[in-house]
């Protein structure tokens, strides 16, 4: 849990290495104590970002401004000093290498394969302050969540991270945390066969463990459950769906999910486009957020149960 006594000081002793890192960032050269990095705050082919690790001061030259870490993070994150410190005293509650000690070593960039990228160290049942705030902020009790997720400690870049995990059908993890989105390979979908012949079908996991939160309370359909885990696994993923009679499709309301969604309904009657339900939100899990805010105990209420198929 965050605190209102982080001190900008102790905030910016923090790597910008290991943050940009957390962010999903990466070098894309490293000369002596330069680290320099695409620009987070736009699209570009040459990388112009470069962050001193030894000073731990980042200078875009793009936009001609640089700084500390919190500097960064204002620009970055588009808010308060207040908002920044609250949003990096979070990060090192995820992180295990957090703060600058000593300079690092001189050398070559470190090369990195994409099966080196992401390496799962241990898992086990979800007990961190940080994850159980996170399921608070997405509205997902920890019930729930401990019936289809763990908590995942993970190797990234050398450094060691944890999340929460949710596993697919041939072993490997989706990871969230508030600071990173990702997954360790092997990648695939995760099918969970309840015997019926119905199927419904999620982008990612928190959609679907939002789905059951907005049922909990009156029985929940008989039903199959898909989880993609990617969009990028839907036509893979036809042979399994089209063997149900019905294919209730609950894909985020963004450009790629509608277009996908908008495709099935062209290839068979079987799919129903159920996004509609969840209006001009993103998909299920930010519904359930903006619901009822103040009031998850209370969840579902009568603007959610209309999410039931009719």
């Amino acid at each position: 849990m965050v605190t209102d006594d982080f001190p900008i000081a102790e905030a910016k002793r923090i790597d910008m290495v290991d943050y940009l890192a957390s962010l999903g960032y990466k070098p894309q050269k490293i000369l002596s104590q330069d680290y320099w990095y695409l620009s987070p705050f736009r699209e570009e082919n040459t990388a112009s970002f470069k962050v001193n690790r030894r000073l731990n001061l980042f200078y875009d030259f793009g936009i001609g401004q640089g700084g500390s870490i919190v500097d960064f993070g204002m620009l970055f994150h588009h808010c308060t000093i207040p908002q920044v410190l609250e949003k990096l005293q979070t990060f090192l509650s995820f992180h295990r290498h957090q703060v600058i000690s000593q300079p690092p070593p001189v050398g070559p960039a470190p090369h990195f394969s994409s099966e080196e990228k992401i390496r799962v160290i241990g898992d086990a049942p979800i007990t961190s302050p940080a994850l159980l705030y996170y399921l608070e902020v997405r509205c997902i009790p920890l019930q729930l969540a401990q019936q289809f997720c763990r908590e995942i400690r993970y190797s990234l870049y050398g450094k060691d991270y944890y999340a929460i995990g949710f596993k697919n059908d041939v072993g490997g993890y989706e990871l969230r945390n508030p600071y990173f989105k990702g997954s360790s390979s092997p990648k695939a979908t995760t099918f969970i066969d309840n015997g019926a012949s119905e199927v419904f079908v999620f982008e990612g996991f928190f959609s679907f463990l939002s789905f059951l939160m907005i049922h909990r309370e009156k029985d929940p359909p008989v039903t199959n459950y898909l989880v993609l885990n990617s969009l990028s696994f839907f036509k893979k993923s036809r042979e399994l769906m089209e063997g149900h009679q019905t294919i209730h499709l609950y894909l985020d309301r963004d450009k790629a999910g509608i277009i996908q969604t908008h495709q099935a309904l062209s290839l068979d009657k079987k799919y129903r486009d159920c996004s509609y339900l969840y209006g001009n939100y993103k998909d299920l899990n930010q519904f359930l957020i903006h619901s009822n805010p103040a009031e998850t105990s209370k969840r579902p209420q009568d603007n959610l149960n209309k999410l039931r198929p009719g």
